[in-house]
């Protein structure tokens, strides 16, 4: 039994259109469609899959849908379910780029973003609740994802430390204590609920997903031919210090030195397009990071953003449209950003399907999935202080973002609302809150 081709295509096609809430929320619906509703895959092996995910550079949702779609189609359905998940957004957030540019700020937009801030916070305090559920099973593991917390909160380290840390402690512990490390069973309510997944725990791997040397230096061979034809254009069209071979350059930087998944991208992007080399502002970076949590598909689709205000401010001054340049620039940042992560699935996946029942590999990734909870609560409280607090702690409160924050967590916590449920109850609010103050003055 199998999931045919086209179904999963048409489910990776909507999730693409609706996967709003950034990583943290795209994983909790990524569970409960694929685990809990459709049983295409049991909890065990998409944890598992979801640990690796957390593990490498780039946006993880992006690489988990990668990863699964591989895992049931081969290297095509990998590469359509990733690309689908990303298309969206690409071309939503060309469109908003060149609104936002061409038009200014549009009070009812700005709006929609108010109340859609304070949705995203209880988005990603839910997904630390399911995750934290479902992976943190007794006190060591609780101690990992209260240490990791307390480590990013009140020391800042950094999350690639924080992930070395963990897996050494998960490596410690499979020795010492495999007890306390062993990747929890799927409870036996979700198999009397949902029945026996289609890829369950003891599935065997499938043909093309076991290991080979020359499968590994073949998906080599051609990320580096999508990786050099590409920027060798480029440079032919306008030599190597022009922007787009520049865009390139640092995107794929970005794509491989910047661990922890979309959150842990934003800081480094932030860094070098407004402070090194200049592109946009910080104001419109941060506008950029507002429309990157309120469109679907991830979150760091918001290079998208940054290369076509690049790409469109550069070329103000042809006669051509600027629209086109801008366009460019996107394109350009989104490929090179998300390259690398198909790189990962393709090269590094056989792998990871050889180790799931394995304690020594399995043991490191579990510390490492209560690790990343911690960091997931300290991005909410994080994302409250600045929703809350928009002018900081000296500033006044901002009532209203609480009151749709609280009513979001009701909303997921008490009556199970879908996460597109939820936004667009708080974008609604956001524009009666509007239409409020309005009336008002």
């Amino acid at each position: 039994m199998s999931v045919p081709f086209r179904e999963a295509l048409k489910f990776w096609a909507k999730l693409g259109f609706t996967s709003f809430g950034g990583p943290a929320g795209q994983i909790a619906v990524l569970h409960q469609e694929l685990v809990e509703k459709r049983r295409w895959i049991s909890e065990r092996r998409f944890l598992h899959a979801l640990n690796y995910c957390m593990l490498l550079p780039g946006p993880e949702a992006q690489q988990l849908v990668t990863y699964i779609g591989w895992l049931m189609h081969r290297g095509w359905g990998g590469l359509l379910a990733g690309s689908l998940f990303i298309l969206p957004s690409l071309f939503i957030l060309i469109a908003l780029s060149w609104i936002y540019l061409t038009f200014g700020q549009i009070p009812w937009i700005a709006a929609i973003f108010f109340g859609i801030k304070p949705a995203v916070t209880a988005i990603v305090i839910f997904a630390a609740f399911r995750i934290g559920k479902r992976t943190i099973h007794n006190r060591a593991l609780q101690a990992v994802a209260l240490g990791s917390f307390l480590a990013i909160f009140l020391l800042n380290i950094s999350f690639p430390i924080i992930v070395v840390i963990a897996a050494l402690i998960g490596w410690w512990g499979s020795k010492r204590y495999p007890e306390y490390f062993q990747a929890r069973q799927s409870h036996s309510s979700n198999s009397e609920n949902f029945g026996p997944a289609i890829i369950d725990d003891n599935t065997p791997t499938p043909e093309h997903a076991k290991f080979s040397s020359s499968k590994v230096i073949r998906h080599s061979l051609i990320a580096l031919c999508f990786w050099l034809l590409p920027i060798g254009l480029l440079c032919v069209m306008g030599g190597w210090e022009s922007l787009y071979p520049q865009l390139a350059w640092f995107f794929t930087k970005a794509a491989f030195l910047t661990f922890g998944g979309a959150y842990a991208v934003l800081p480094y992007v932030y860094q070098g397009a407004v402070e090194h080399y200049q592109w946009l502002s910080a104001g419109q970076m941060i506008d950029g990071l507002a429309l990157g949590e309120t469109t679907p598909g991830p979150l760091i689709m918001v290079v998208a953003f940054v290369g076509y205000l690049a790409g469109h401010l550069a070329h103000l001054s042809n006669k051509l449209n600027p629209f086109w340049f801008g366009a460019l620039g996107a394109v350009v940042a989104t490929w090179f950003t998300f390259l690398p992560s198909f790189f990962f699935i393709m090269v590094g996946g056989p792998l990871i399907e050889s180790t799931h029942g394995k304690l020594g590999f399995t043991a490191p990734l579990t510390a490492i999935t209560a690790a990343v909870v911690g960091v997931i609560v300290n991005l909410g409280i994080f994302f409250a202080y600045h929703v809350f607090f928009p002018s900081g702690l000296s500033g006044s409160i901002s009532w209203v973002s609480i009151l749709i924050c609280l009513l979001s967590v009701i909303a997921l916590f008490k009556y199970q609302r879908g996460v597109i449920t939820v936004i667009a109850g708080a974008a609604f609010a956001g524009l009666l809150s509007f239409w409020g103050s309005i009336l008002i003055s």
